[in-house]
């Protein structure tokens, strides 16, 4: 395996981005063939990607002080 690839996968970030994208997709396929379901996936999905974008973010900001310390 390559080593931009290998480092992509072993990223926390791109390893999230991955598991939201998943996780996105998934419900909202629940939620387009369950119309009982689509409001509460709707909520769900809007719940969960600031939850997900905060963490990316913090782990960003952690990465970028470690860089800057040396």
């Amino acid at each position: 395996m390559n080593q931009p690839i290998k480092a992509l996968f072993m990223s926390r970030k791109f390893l999230l981005l991955l598991a939201d994208t998943i996780i996105s997709l998934g419900l909202f396929f629940v939620g387009k063939y369950s119309p009982l379901a689509y409001e509460d996936v709707a909520f769900i999905i809007g719940v969960l990607q600031p939850v997900f974008i905060a963490v990316i973010a913090g782990i960003a900001y952690e990465d970028g002080q470690a860089k800057s310390a040396g």
